[in-house]
């Protein structure tokens, strides 16, 4: 990893907190793992990009009028280098562009962490890959949800981080490694 690495922090919003909508979740530590990464970054001056979704449902928790829709407070004095605004699962497809962002920037590899493994830091992380990125999911700083599948077996969470890290591994879409280990390259 270069020191020109970008961390990306995906979601981490206020709506995740409400497990009576959400349910069970994995990986109690990812704030706290979520929190060293940001840290360094900090200390070592290097871009820190962070992700929100959104939504233009006011019912919606991703409303940006609501409380819901807001950072988590252990990153609200974060001054991200670039903040994005997405309605999907990407965040390639947000806006600003972040492709073009990190192209312009001269940024090769990025780093991701956030919310939910399966769902928006999955999808970003097959994208930036497939955008030619050196791509790494600090995977103990994201967690997700059990979730509903076709069949009405509800999967754990953490099964589906499990998934998440071998599709993402076992496909070469991305390094899977942990905070630590990104700790002690940089």
């Amino acid at each position: 990893m270069s020191t020109n690495t970008a961390l990306i922090i995906i979601d981490v919003q206020q709506t995740f907190d409400d497990h009576s909508y959400w349910g069970e979740r994995d990986n109690l530590d990812a704030e706290k793992n979520i929190l060293r990464l940001v840290k360094r970054w900090q200390e070592r001056g290097l871009p820190v990009v962070m992700v929100t979704h959104t939504s233009e449902r006011p019912e919606s928790t991703f409303h940006p009028d609501r409380s819901s829709a807001q950072l988590k407070p252990f990153l609200a004095d974060v001054q991200p280098t670039l903040a994005v605004t997405k309605t999907v699962n990407s965040s390639f497809l947000g806006s600003p562009d972040l492709a073009d962002w990190l192209t312009t920037s001269g940024i090769k590899e990025v780093i991701l962490c956030g919310i939910q493994t399966n769902m928006c830091v999955e999808t970003t992380a097959r994208m930036s890959d497939n955008l030619g990125f050196g791509t790494a999911v600090a995977i103990d700083a994201c967690h997700t949800f059990d979730l509903l599948g076709p069949s009405g077996v509800v999967m754990k969470a953490a099964d589906l981080s499990e998934v998440t890290a071998t599709n993402l591994w076992g496909g070469d879409f991305a390094a899977v490694v942990t905070t630590q280990t990104i700790l002690e390259s940089f």
